[in-house]
Order: structure tokens, then C-alpha cells, then sequence
């Protein structure tokens, strides 16, 4: 499905780039949660944000294509994976006038903020999971921790509160309309949740 997806974006944009090994690259066996589903979960509610939006159909493909390459590198090293990742984006996309769009809406997933309207789309889907249903986040919220499972219980606590405590402090969690409509107040209390689950209430 990652290849498929692939495709179809290239084609709109009428390139004949392949995907090399991006679906290797989502079976890495380290990958709990930042795999192939966690990709295509982002393409699917990326789009559909961006069909709300009126995003023509070469928005949605270059929206598409970083859906797919954002996580493609993750070795649990915030920044520098973006960074690679909006590398291997662009070289992949090499000849293609947008490459760079796509490498930088790649990027932007680096620190979750932007002010480019199309970028939001993405980032905004990116974080759809923060809103899913309880059992839903649970699943994440487990997958996360097995990715980092080398880290020591006590240093988990402390680093995954500092992260849900950033999310939480947000004006919004969600910078378009339809995303805080969707999922912000179901994220506020998940976030609340495994915040007191970890006894750091918010």
C-alpha cells in the first residue's frame, strides 16, 4: 500500500520517481509505532484534511509524498530524523520541481510548527492519534514505549511527561478547523490521562 500510494502521488505530479526502499525502511524491525500503519494513517487523514480544505489535487500529492516520507528514517534521534528523512525525500524526488515542497513539509514535523497553510495539514494529522478513542491511544502510547524500550523506567516517566507537559501547555493542538473539531478535545484528555498515569498531573 506505501508503494501504491507512492505511485498515484507521482503520477499527479507527472514524475515516474520510485519509492526505493521506503516500505524496507517502514519494516524495520525496531519500529512499534513509527511504521508502514502509522504512515498510512497519516496519508489518509492528511488527505482528508486537505480534500476539506480544497486543496487541488498536486497539493494533495506533494501532501502525500511527505505523509510518506516523514518517518521514513527513525532511529529515535528527534531532528536528525526529520532532517535524514527530508534528505532521503528529496533524493528520492530528485528532477521533480516538487521536491523541495515535499522535503520541507518533511522537515517541518521536526519541531510541529508552522505557518504555511499546507504544512499544517500535515501536522496537524500527524498528531490525529493524540485524539483517537482510549484504547486506541493506548495502543500508541505501548507502541511508543517499546520503541524506547532500551530507556530505563524512571528516565521514560521523566521525558515522555516533558513531552505530554509541551503538548499540553498549546494554545491548540491543532492548527486547522476541522482537526480541533475532530480530535482536540479527545487529545487534551488522553494527554491529561497519561499524564496522571505517569503521576505528573497536568
Amino acid at each position: 500500500m506505501l508503494t501504491e500510494r507512492w505511485h498515484e502521488a507521482v503520477r499527479v505530479l507527472g514524475g515516474t520517481h520510485g519509492p526505493g526502499d521506503l516500505a524496507e525502511r517502514y519494516a524495520e524491525p525496531h519500529r512499534r509505532y513509527h511504521d508502514a500503519d502509522h504512515a498510512l494513517a497519516v496519508v489518509r487523514d492528511a488527505d482528508a484534511l486537505a480534500e476539506a480544505d480544497g486543496r487541488t489535487a498536486r497539493e494533495r500529492a506533494v501532501l502525500t509524498l511527505a505523509a510518506l516520507a516523514h518517518d521514513v528514517v527513525y532511529d529515535g534521534r528527534p531532528g536528525e530524523d526529520e532532517r535524514r528523512s527530508a534528505e532521503w525525500a528529496r533524493a528520492r524526488l530528485a528532477g521533480l520541481a516538487e521536491a523541495d515542497a515535499v522535503a520541507g513539509l518533511v522537515l517541518a514535523t521536526a519541531d510541529h510548527t508552522s505557518d504555511d497553510p499546507l504544512t499544517c495539514l500535515l501536522l496537524d494529522a500527524d498528531l490525529a492519534v493524540l485524539g483517537a478513542d482510549p484504547e486506541t491511544y493506548e495502543r500508541y502510547r505501548s507502541a511508543v514505549r517499546a520503541e524506547y524500550a532500551h530507556v530505563p523506567d524512571d528516565a521514560w516517566r521523566a521525558g515522555r511527561a516533558r513531552v505530554l507537559r509541551s503538548l499540553a501547555g498549546r494554545d491548540r493542538l491543532y492548527v486547522t478547523p476541522r482537526a480541533r473539531a475532530r480530535w482536540e478535545d479527545r487529545a487534551r484528555a488522553n494527554l491529561a490521562a497519561e499524564l496522571s498515569s505517569l503521576g505528573d498531573p497536568p
